[in-house]
């Protein structure tokens, strides 16, 4: 059985810095993708930041210049740094795992991150 958990999510003012973490756990192995989706209340859910197994990162436009990704591929482990939070990056931030190998995608449930004005 896979698990993949987040953490870090929070309540913070606008120019403010969170920094999340999602950890993968059990069953999972050479996991491909990371990303960070985040979806705000009636809003689709979008792609923030990924980044591979190699360390190559693709970035939403808004997130440029401000967050940063990376990861642990050893602990299964991926981060993701926001500095000068706006409110319209409030959401639920959701981790995602791609295992190629098979071709599986594992979700977690996500962390609130609210940013005040």
């Amino acid at each position: 059985q896979v698990q993949v958990v987040e953490s870090g999510g929070g309540l913070v003012q606008a120019g403010g810095s969170l920094r999340l973490s999602c950890a993968a756990s059990g069953s999972i192995f050479d996991i491909n993708v990371m990303s960070w989706y985040r979806q705000a209340p009636g809003k689709q859910r979008e792609l923030v930041a990924s980044i591979t197994t190699g360390g190559i990162t693709h970035y939403q436009d808004s997130a440029k210049g401000r967050f940063l990704i990376s990861r642990d591929n050893d602990k299964n482990t991926m981060y993701l740094q926001m500095n000068s939070l706006k409110p319209e990056d409030t959401a639920v931030y959701i981790c995602n795992c791609y295992v190629q190998n098979g071709y599986r995608s594992y979700w977690g449930r996500g962390t609130q991150v609210t940013v005040s004005s």
